[in-house]
């Protein structure tokens, strides 16, 4: 039997739903990936990373790292059609360092506004984990075309 490739419109509308979440991630993940590696731990204190100036320097460092690695993960393996098992993985990661993060938030005593923005990454990152997981592999041609 030949598989069809003609996409109903419920999925493709899921498509695009998975992709904007992945690419919205991604864009958040450099610019805070970035951010992380490039200023100094006081800079990042002033910007409102306050627990730059409470943890080691290596430990943001590597979370900024951490996060480039895996926005890099949400989008290039549609792109070269190879290791498409990455996506999931790289929004899980996000999705248990999004738990982390509310952990800390949290101990730190910090107001429902400071939580709001990790719960709203939690859950595009947890909408992408079951979304590649339980859907076809990401692949622009195939999802679009």
């Amino acid at each position: 039997m030949v598989k069809s490739r003609i996409v109903r419109a419920p999925e493709k509308l899921l498509m695009l739903a998975l992709w904007t979440a992945q690419v919205a991630l991604a864009a958040f993940y450099v610019l805070a990936g970035t951010m992380k590696l490039g200023q100094p731990v006081g800079h990042l204190a002033m910007m409102g990373v306050d627990y730059a100036t409470n943890y080691p320097e290596a430990m943001t460092r590597f979370i900024g790292m951490i996060e480039l690695l895996g926005s890099i993960a949400l989008i290039l393996p549609a792109l070269v059609n190879a290791s498409p098992q990455l996506v999931p993985l790289a929004a899980g990661g996000f999705t248990v360092i999004q738990v982390l993060a509310i952990l800390l938030h949290l101990e730190r005593g910090e107001h429902f506004e400071t939580v709001a923005g990790n719960l709203i990454l939690f859950s595009l990152s947890s909408f992408v984990v079951l979304g590649r997981l339980c859907r076809a592999a990401p692949s622009v041609r195939s999802n679009f075309f």
